[in-house]
Order: C-alpha cells, then sequence, then structure tokens
C-alpha cells in the first residue's frame, strides 16, 4: 500500500551538491524507518543512510559520512538525501526504501524504483 517515488536525480559535478527526495502516498510515512540505498554500475546494491521513524536517528554508510544528510519531514511524507562534496564514485542508481521495523535493512518492504544520479565532468 505504501509507495515511494524519488525524485532530483540527474547530472552533477565532482565537488557538487545535490539533494534528492522520496515522497511516500498511501500511508503515513511516520510509521516507517526509511533508508536510501544505491547501487553503482556493475555493483551490488549498498546502503547509504538511515533514517528512524521520528527522525531522531540516523546512520551512514562509512562512504556517506560527512557528506551526506538524511532527513525526514513526515508532515509532508517526504524523506531527503542531502550529498555534498559528491564524488563519481557516488554515481548509480538511488533507491528509497520503507519499512515498518526497526532498521532499514536490505530487505526492506517497500521500495521506489530508484533515480539515476552521474557525478561527472
Amino acid at each position: 500500500q505504501l509507495q515511494l517515488v524519488e525524485s532530483g536525480g540527474g547530472l552533477v559535478q565532482p565537488g557538487g551538491s545535490l539533494r534528492i527526495s522520496c515522497l511516500a502516498s498511501g500511508s503515513s510515512l511516520q510509521y516507517f524507518v526509511v533508508g536510501w540505498f544505491r547501487q553503482a554500475p556493475g555493483k551490488e546494491r549498498e546502503g547509504v543512510s538511515c533514517i528512524s521513524k521520528s527522525g531522531n536517528m540516523t546512520s551512514y554508510a562509512d562512504s556517506a559520512k560527512g557528506r551526506f544528510t538524511i532527513s525526514r519531514d513526515n508532515a509532508k511524507n517526504t524523506v531527503y538525501l542531502q550529498m555534498n562534496s559528491l564524488k563519481p564514485e557516488d554515481t548509480g542508481v538511488y533507491y528509497c526504501a520503507a519499512d515498518l521495523g526497526s532498521w532499514c535493512s536490505r530487505v526492506m518492504d517497500h521500495w521506489g524504483k530508484g533515480i539515476l544520479i552521474t557525478v561527472s565532468s
């Protein structure tokens, strides 16, 4: 019943910034932990960040720490990922995912279809 749609992807130069959004519909997002995942060309999907239902706890992959910030606005049913100091290795398809559980995992119940982010000159 929960649908997730990512937006904000595109081409950005190395060192640049991008904010992507995950808009939920069908259910109130406040009951879901939400995470961002990405899949680079030729690589397995990896977790990037996760945010608790209230937004009071967050986690990041080592590659994202210090550069990415996850946040949520439950009133807007939206989760964001602010990405700064982007590197070519950040290139990939980014997915948001949601689950009623306590934290993010590779097998979350709801997934967006993903958006492509390309970091290149």
